[in-house]
């Protein structure tokens, strides 16, 4: 179902699920992300963080008084991972740099290829950090999949579009990922003691307009994704199988993180980018943080650790 159920004014803090009885989706906060990507949730310091890639900016969710405080970036922000230490690192711009949150102060890593900015970005269960690189504009198939290694990018994979749906088995053997131009999220044998991707094959196939964004794991080893153009959650077996939909009141989600008490928390990131009038009109939560109880937990989300 799409954004358009609900009339024009002030949105509701909170709907029920078509379909799924007992489940209510809320409004965290009211903010409005341009480009909303990247939740990782932070146990140490019971809170949520996560980027806005266009305006751009990172942003902190306080669990306990249920604040979001704003960091202004100083170029676009695709993707955020926890350092520990109060630390996070970012993928922003031409860059990815550490961030004391405290300070505001950045530690410059590696620079990416000109032309391009990153996009997802998640550490493995070692604490690897993968991220990709996408053409700004164009959407060309020129992106590479890269892997942190200390202060120096790997390239993995090239000829990408759009890097998404980042995220690994509980055990650390597969690795999932998605070009989203191809419509495909792909399940990859991985190797937790090198940190290398084998053999792939997709598993998941979204209809047009539909494709898949980002995606987390939940403790039972289902896949989560973010359908962006299709107002839906989507739960995929590890075989690939349909195994729950979550219809969203906005027709672009774009990615999803565990986090709150006992990791029970689903939240969704959305976006309003290139809406018109009209179309915030139908879709009067887009760009807002939604959240919701899917009655199974999540993961704790790895820290980057620069010896990984």
């Amino acid at each position: 179902m799409g954004g358009g159920r609900f009339d024009t004014g002030e949105p509701p803090r909170w709907f029920p699920c078509a379909g799924l009885a007992g489940m209510i989706l809320r409004r965290v906060g009211t903010q409005r992300d341009i480009l909303g990507e990247s939740p990782v949730w932070d146990a140490e310091e019971q809170a949520l963080f996560w980027v806005d890639i266009r305006r751009p900016a990172l942003r902190r969710l306080d669990e306990a008084s249920g604040t979001v405080e704003t960091r202004a970036m100083p170029d676009l922000v695709g993707s955020v991972a926890l350092a520990g230490k109060g630390r996070l690192l970012v993928a922003f711009g031409g860059e990815v740099a550490l961030f004391d949150w405290a300070s505001a102060r950045f530690e410059t890593l590696p620079d990416r290829p000109p032309g391009h900015r990153f996009n997802d970005g998640r550490c493995d269960r070692q604490g690897r950090f993968w991220v990709g690189t996408m053409h700004n504009h164009s959407r060309a198939p020129d992106g590479t999949l890269f892997r942190l290694n200390g202060a120096s990018l790997l390239p993995i994979w090239n000829g990408i579009s759009i890097p998404n749906s980042l995220a690994w088995s509980p055990d650390g053997r597969t690795m999932y990922f998605a070009d989203s131009l191809r419509h495909a999220i792909a399940a990859h044998a991985y190797d937790p003691a090198t940190g290398l991707p084998g053999a792939g094959r997709d598993i998941v196939q979204t209809a047009e307009p539909g494709f898949p964004d980002g995606s987390t794991t939940d403790a039972e080893g289902f896949l989560w994704n973010a359908e962006f153009n299709a107002a839906r959650l989507v739960r995929y077996a590890p075989d690939g199988r349909v195994d729950r939909v979550v219809p969203t009141p906005v027709d672009r989600p774009t990615s999803c993180a565990f986090g709150g008490r006992n990791l029970e928390t689903l939240f969704v990131t959305t976006t309003s980018q290139a809406m018109s009038e009209a179309d915030l009109r139908n879709n009067p939560l887009a760009g807002a943080l939604l959240a919701f109880e899917p009655g199974v937990p999540g993961l704790p989300e790895p820290v980057w650790r620069p010896s990984a």
